[in-house]
């Protein structure tokens, strides 16, 4: 029977890979409407669609790891990293962009504080599990 710290784990991967995979895929199928919702316009520019797409392919691969991670006991704690790296560095520069260059789009902030908030998750469930990880990661 899985331990209630196993299934938060799972919990916390599932919810970090589904996003990454939305989003992905939301980009890759159709990046004008998904950025339109926060008034940014691509348009028919091929240049900057290739530019918004190749990090989304990055991301579904990262969000698909997570989720398979979740049956995989061996890479859950590489994969609760990897989402702690990839949500907490965009957290970071969202907010560090808003305090350089203004107050984006009311979509943009919420997604930073909805990144931070699944970024904390995940550092906490590897910080848990190894400690000497987590310090590292604060210096």
């Amino acid at each position: 029977m899985k331990t209630l710290f196993t299934k938060s784990r799972a919990l916390v991967l599932l919810i970090a890979g589904a996003l990454l995979v939305l989003v992905a895929v939301a980009i890759l199928v159709s990046p004008g409407e998904f950025y339109a919702a926060n008034n940014i316009q691509p348009g028919s520019n091929t240049s900057l669609l290739n530019e918004l797409k190749a990090p989304a392919g990055f991301l579904l691969v990262a969000g698909l790891f997570m989720m398979a991670a979740i049956f995989v006991a061996g890479l859950t704690d590489a994969a609760l990293a990897l989402a702690a790296m990839i949500y907490l560095s965009y957290a970071g520069s969202r907010f560090a962009s808003m305090l350089l260059d203004g107050a984006p789009a009311e979509g943009l902030v919420q997604a930073a504080v909805l990144e931070a908030v699944v970024g904390l998750a995940c550092l906490a469930m590897v910080a848990l599990r190894r400690p000497k990880i987590a310090r590292m990661a604060w210096c």
